[in-house]
């Protein structure tokens, strides 16, 4: 993500006689000897003279013999073939009967589009490599991936404490990638990372045509930086739809170190842009200075810049591999840039894919918790060895937690599936829900000195008109 607030942010050797060529040739055919003109002469060694050359007699030529088997085994395989073609048919009907019939009966949930797995020889192997190795334009892979790119333009709400003016809340414009990862039947999906998305006030989608659109939120995931946005599809012209694809997934889990990688995303907010590098390292353990999480991810020397982030890490078969997350800032480090490998989250994209898409409902009916609760951040967790996430600190008497499961000093890490580390992305969260729905809060709680995960179902109450925000500490508290 790019904000004025964010500067942190790859020999058989035969000999083969000419004379035994598999064509047939007349027997008694001669050579003509060149004009005497036109052959090569010779000097003597001593005087110097000119010597002419003896024409050359082309030697003989048998006939070659004709194979009668060819014939038959050609016979042989052309029925071979037929029996094949027919055979191969009726099998493709029955199975288009079939999948007509479990379609209807078993509707197919929306998932991520994969590349399929192919066995490689040792000689397809090496031919690939070679390939790889020889490739430098890579205008092919990225003419292939840059309609399934998007940039997300978005105004995010940055807020500040200061001893002297206390809360401060500025909207800030920021802009990030991501890519089309499917289609349902009523919106387009894409991917990005949590903190692309994170507090967005007006979220803006620009396809391949630069053509704008509004997005909403689905689903997020903050623990892995993920996030997932939709599309109407009432909202997208029919010009548009023409022009763009769903990118296919490929396989990280396969990946090498060295091998060729292309980065494409919105690069400083400035639109689609094209880097190349090599895969640096995999697997690696990084903190990112945002959140204070660690995460497992690729590393690449391919550009990644701000504004990059949520956009795709490709191989050189143009499948993505990764999500592009992070770059490591520094004036002694160049070249280090980090991706989400794809195979490791895939489950959790599927997932995100198929929760609720997050539209803002009227503030008057908006759903009501009814605790007053604090923020758990990264320092606040490693020292007092507490899940990162929402402190109850009290629960409303009468309100909609107080009818539930929920318990004073219990963690809130999730709200419907989406994770919420905030009060902030926690009350962004009941914006999109109406008062009477009901709603499964995912909790840690203190059970005989350990943190144990419970899922708890809260029905929301409508959120009352003097709602108010008292300051509190380590961060915010406030009724929700």
């Amino acid at each position: 993500m790019y904000n004025e607030f964010d500067h942190e942010n790859l020999d058989k050797n035969e000999h083969t006689n000419p004379d035994h060529e598999n064509m047939e040739m007349e027997t008694e055919k001669v050579v003509e000897p060149e004009p005497e003109a036109e052959q090569e002469e010779a000097k003597e060694p001593e005087t110097g003279r000119f010597i002419p050359q003896e024409p050359i007699q082309p030697k003989p030529v048998k006939p070659k013999k004709k194979h009668k088997g060819a014939r038959t085994a050609a016979a042989v395989t052309a029925a071979a073939l037929l029996f094949g073609t027919v055979a191969g048919s009726t099998m493709v009907g029955i199975n288009m009967l079939a999948d007509y019939y479990e379609k209807q009966q078993n509707p197919v949930r929306t998932e991520l589009t994969t590349a399929p797995a192919v066995a490689e020889s040792a000689d397809t192997s090496d031919t690939v490599t070679a390939m790889q190795t020889a490739v430098l334009d890579v205008s092919p892979i990225a003419e292939k991936a840059m309609p399934s790119i998007v940039a997300i333009n978005n105004k995010m709400l940055y807020e500040t404490n200061d001893w002297f003016f206390g809360k401060q809340e500025y909207e800030v414009p920021s802009a990030g990638s991501g890519i089309i990862i499917g289609q349902n039947d009523t919106e387009l999906l894409i991917v990005t990372n949590n903190h692309v998305v994170e507090n967005s006030e007006d979220l803006q989608v620009v396809f391949i045509d630069d053509q704008s659109v509004e997005a909403n939120i689905k689903g997020t995931d903050a623990e892995n930086d993920l996030a997932v946005i939709a599309v109407p599809l009432s909202s997208i012209s029919a010009d548009t739809m023409s022009k763009i694809s769903i990118a296919t997934m490929g396989d990280s889990d396969s990946l090498k170190v060295g091998q060729g990688v292309v980065a494409i995303g919105n690069a400083l907010g400035y639109g689609q842009s094209v880097t190349v590098g090599y895969i640096s390292a995999l697997d690696r353990e990084v903190t990112t200075g945002e959140d204070g999480t660690t995460r497992h991810l690729l590393q690449t020397d391919a550009a990644i810049n701000p504004g990059n982030s949520g956009g795709a890490l490709l191989n050189m078969q143009g499948e993505v591999i990764g999500i592009n997350s992070a770059k490591y800032s520094d004036t002694d480090v160049e070249g280090m840039g980090y991706a989400i490998p794809v195979s490791a989250v895939q489950d959790i994209i599927n997932d995100l894919m198929n929760t609720k898409t997050k539209v803002a409902v009227d503030e008057s009916r908006q759903g009501y918790l009814g605790i007053q609760a604090l923020t758990i951040d990264e320092k606040y967790a490693s020292t007092f060895g507490m899940p990162q996430g929402i402190y109850v600190y009290k629960i409303t008497e009468g309100g909609a937690a107080s009818k539930s499961d929920l318990r004073e000093k219990d963690i809130i890490t999730k709200f419907d599936g989406s994770s919420v580390k905030t009060m902030e992305s926690l009350q962004q969260m009941l914006t999109y829900y109406e008062g009477g729905e009901t709603v499964t809060l995912t909790v840690q709680s203190l059970e005989n000195g350990q943190y144990v995960e419970r899922e708890v179902q809260v029905t929301l109450d409508y959120k009352p008109a003097d709602d108010t925000v008292e300051n509190g500490v380590p961060s915010e508290g406030a009724n929700n």
